[in-house]
């Protein structure tokens, strides 16, 4: 799923709502909310036979999706003779567990490609007719289909990328899940970053008329609150090239993987742990439906790789453990964010003194809570809220002890790892 590191550096949810996108995009935390549905959280995975313990303990932390490969290679070893054994095994356990699954179809099979691109006709008519037995062996169950894994870079479309190759086989497999699997759900193009020549492209080639959703993959090593920007440009040519058969109806954009690597320079596991804080408020905050944070456990223990530490739990199964994975910071915030926040809605993001600070409201009809850091140096910061004791939360569960706003409002030292306040 992950490309190489030198790229990484460089660069249901679908119902409708009553609003466009916001036009300024230097004023874009006013997206309407879509309320019909709560938000999805989940994680990437790389395995269809999990450890024993392994996905109860994802269920634990508060996600609902898991994001895995569903790879053609493997599935269909004789040309027309599917065999998706593998994939009900991990099904089950992902059912058992109150998980959904978002599959890629991806990559090349030897019995029709050369490499991981696929840019013949016959290839295409072969892929997409792989691609609906699957959503015929798995229908009604759920399944977001996506279609390939970032076949934006070189890595996954080899030798070189071409956006017209990708379209050809992007319509073929709409084309055929329209005419024989018409309620199973279809998404794309998961670039890697927000690549929106690609993406237009994309666009302008007619795939909006069978996405339901388009899947993005904004990695960056800045604050995830420099996202915001370019889903604003996004939806706005989204909302240029969509369909318009029905003026409320919106295709959204969803983040289909992003993390922070504990071992790149400058970052530390505490630090992932308040990238993926400031993550998911960011996305629950910009309409995000679903948001996969890359990746559920480190692929391996060598410190200056930084491919290896990615996870949300460190690399060793631990048999017989109650945790079966050891859980770093970032296990930790993300079980502490979707408590805490889990049933609330966005609601403003309220003014303050800097547009580093960011003070954001959540309400779930009768309750209002708050996330508050800032993306610039620590200082004290005066919002303005009911007077009253607010119990405050670390973004990492931690409780931080309570605090009282007065008439003039409540005072507050702000630093780049958010901390939670609900009213006591």
């Amino acid at each position: 799923m992950r490309t190489a590191l030198s790229l990484i550096l460089i660069s249901f949810l679908f119902s409708t709502c009553a609003n466009r996108a916001a036009v300024n995009c230097e004023d874009s935390w006013t997206v309407p909310v879509n309320r019909a549905n709560p938000l999805g959280f989940g994680v990437n995975i790389h395995f269809t036979d999990p450890q024993p313990g392994e996905v109860e303990m994802i269920a634990a932390a508060g996600f609902n999706w898991v994001r895995m490969d569903f790879v053609w290679a493997v599935t269909e070893k004789r040309r027309g003779v599917y065999d998706f054994s593998d994939y009900d095994r991990l099904m089950t356990s992902l059912e058992r567990n109150h998980l959904r699954a978002l599959f890629i179809l991806d990559y090349g099979n030897p019995l029709y490609t050369v490499d991981k691109a696929v840019r013949t006709e016959a290839a295409r008519q072969a892929f997409a007719r792989w691609a609906v037995a699957a959503a015929q062996h798995f229908g009604g169950r759920g399944v977001l289909w996506e279609v390939f894994n970032e076949p934006n870079v070189e890595l996954f479309w080899p030798p070189r990328p071409n956006v017209d190759e990708y379209i050809a086989l992007a319509l073929a497999v709409g084309r055929s899940f329209r005419a024989h699997v018409p309620n199973e759900k279809l998404i794309g193009p998961a670039t890697n970053g927000i690549d929106f020549p690609f993406l237009e492209s994309c666009f302008k080639g007619g795939l909006l008329e069978y996405w339901s959703a388009v899947s993005v993959h904004p990695y960056r090593q800045l604050g995830p609150e420099t996202a915001v920007a370019e889903y604003c440009r996004l939806r706005q040519l989204i909302e240029m090239y969509r369909p318009k058969r029905d003026t409320n109806e919106t295709i959204p954009i969803i983040a289909g993987e992003w993390g922070y690597s504990s071992a790149w320079r400058g970052l530390s596991e505490p630090l992932q742990a308040q990238k993926l804080a400031r993550q998911f408020l960011t996305n629950s905050a910009n309409n995000v439906p679903l948001t996969i944070w890359y990746d559920w456990h480190d692929d391996g223990d060598d410190p200056s790789e930084a491919e290896h530490h990615f996870g949300l739990v460190g690399h060793s199964y631990r048999s017989g453990a109650d945790l079966v994975y050891q859980p770093k910071p970032s296990y930790l915030t993300a079980k502490t964010f979707l408590q805490f926040f889990g049933g609330y809605l966005f609601e403003r993001r309220v003014p303050a003194e800097s547009d580093d600070d960011f003070v954001l409201t959540f309400s779930n009809g009768k309750e209002q809570r708050l996330a508050v850091w800032t993306a610039s140096r620590t200082h004290r910061l005066t919002i303005r809220l009911e007077p009253g004791s607010y119990a405050m939360t670390k973004h990492t569960g931690e409780d931080a002890g309570e605090v009282r706003s007065t008439q003039t409002g409540l005072s507050l030292e702000v630093t780049a790892s958010p901390v939670y306040l609900r009213r006591r």
